[in-house]
């Protein structure tokens, strides 16, 4: 007998998107998924080593981290106990095959704009206990449209913009995305991943009342002439809505949208 999965591509875009909210809402609620995150320490914050809450003595080298521990640490490397110094390099993978480990926690060194740092991975965190799910508007074909993306000529730029943990950063941005909503032409400056989707930071009329303060938008590639998808039941939000500790750009200049974007990821669920 040949079954139908609900969600797969032979699905509707109605069962398309809920399969794709019920995996978005796994994912965030997973052991070490963003509300498992308890802390971003960066090391030039902390000068002699010890971070708030972090076994061992971590500071910053040339192209990486050197971290010293005593067996007392209770902290391990590649799965086996540290006693003495070991240099690091960031973790490129996904967290829970962080090379450093202290029981289920997962300490993930990263780098941002040279400077490097620590994440804090706990899959005890409050924040997964006391999460409730993700107010999400119900897929509406209204808000799923062509678009069109145009590289910007002489390559990908970078522009400053805040970050949420009040620092400024640069954001690559690799072209324009254009798209039509309600008769209305709309751009977005969006950035081009590595698999070749785009990624956009925008903000719109229902930001900060009714929806997060900004929201991430992931379209597909385009193909070669430049067209792809702009769906917006799809909006999600960023990882910074899960974690203070996380650190999201702001949407560029000219990304904050005049129209309501009623659709996709609004806000965390209520506690009722």
């Amino acid at each position: 007998m040949t079954t139908t999965d609900p969600g797969g591509a032979a699905a509707g875009p109605r069962a398309r998107w809920r399969r794709w909210h019920e995996d978005r809402v796994a994912t965030v609620c997973a052991p070490y998924g963003p509300l498992a995150l308890t802390g971003t320490h960066w090391l030039e914050d902390w000068p002699g080593g010890r971070l708030p809450g972090v076994p061992g003595t971590w500071t910053a080298e040339a192209g990486g981290v050197l971290l010293t521990a005593g067996a007392a640490d209770g902290l391990t490397v590649d799965g086996r106990p540290l006693d003495g110094a070991v240099r690091l390099t960031a973790d490129a993978g996904p967290v829970r095959a962080a090379r450093v480990a202290r029981g289920e926690r997962r300490l993930v060194v990263l780098v941002r704009e040279g400077v490097w740092g620590v994440r804090d991975f706990d899959p005890a965190a409050e924040a997964r206990r006391a999460f409730r799910g993700i107010e999400a508007t119900p897929y509406d074909p209204r808000w799923s449209v062509p678009g069109r993306f145009v590289a910007y000529g002489g390559g990908a730029r970078a522009v400053r913009v805040p970050n949420a943990d009040g620092r400024e950063r640069g954001l690559g941005l690799g072209g324009e995305l254009a798209f039509t909503l309600a008769g209305r032409e709309l751009t977005l400056q969006v950035a081009v991943t590595a698999d070749g989707s785009l990624w956009a930071v925008f903000a719109d009329a229902t930001s900060g009342h009714g929806s997060y303060r900004f929201r991430f938008l992931y379209p597909p590639a385009p193909d070669p002439d430049g067209r792809t998808t702009v769906d917006l039941n799809r909006a999600q939000l960023p990882p910074c809505a899960f974690a203070d500790h996380f650190v999201c750009p702001f949407p560029p200049p000219g990304n904050t949208l005049d129209i309501g974007v009623e659709a996709g990821e609004r806000r965390l669920a209520r506690v009722r």
